[in-house]
């Protein structure tokens, strides 16, 4: 579902170049999880948005479900990654003056749905967020949120799930259930890519990769 090969991503700093990803290659399978674990800065968020077709590596290739989406037009990336690809953040990064249901339905506007609302409230009862369907983002928990984020990034259903420490602002509690939605996205056939400080990622993960 997801495949990347032999990629590289440098950046140019004030001292000269940073050289962040080095001949980096890595594949999830449909229904499979994989951690990619590591310290702050070596490269993990930089992956992430490279394998989400976001940030265009300097060298290798990424194929989402066998396209390459830096092949593609601007226009044509944006469809690709709306259909295909859900990404769930640290920071969650909800709008602020949209509220719960109108945060989840966000992505709508980026393929057209017509059933959006009904896709949006199937949404916030499987996240058990229904008292908060109306609140905006401040009047949220961090859990909440968090769970907010997932529905919207799971709104198109997308085949793939990039995860960037999606539970780093959660306590235990509220993380153990993120990872359960995050693990039944990929019981169901969804590819996971999760990036992690949290060394129990590596008990629910299918594969573990170290940077």
């Amino acid at each position: 579902m997801l495949e990347i090969n032999n990629i590289s991503k440098s950046f140019a700093g004030p001292s000269g170049i940073v050289r962040v990803l080095s001949d980096f290659s890595l594949s999830v399978a449909a229904g499979q999880m994989v951690a990619v674990m590591g310290p702050s800065g070596c490269g993990k968020t930089t992956l992430l948005l490279t394998a989400g077709g976001i940030l265009r590596p300097s060298k290798g290739e990424i194929l989402i479900d066998g396209v390459d989406p830096y092949s593609l037009s601007a226009d044509k990336q944006s469809i690709l990654r709306a259909n295909k690809i859900g990404f769930v953040f640290q920071q969650f990064h909800l709008i602020p003056y949209l509220n719960v249901i109108e945060n989840i339905l966000a992505p709508a506007g980026a393929v057209g749905n017509e059933n959006g609302y009904d896709r949006a409230m199937e949404l916030i009862k499987h996240f058990k967020i229904e008292d908060r369907s109306k609140h905006f983002p401040e009047q949220l928990s961090s859990g909440e949120k968090q769970r907010v984020a997932l529905a919207r990034a799971l709104f198109n259903k997308p085949d793939i799930l990039l995860a960037d420490e999606p539970t780093g602002n959660l306590d235990k509690a509220n993380s153990k259930i993120v990872y359960e939605y995050i693990t039944e996205f990929a019981s169901q056939g969804g590819a996971v890519l999760i990036v992690s400080h949290d060394s129990y990622v590596e008990e629910i993960s299918d594969q573990t990769v170290s940077i």
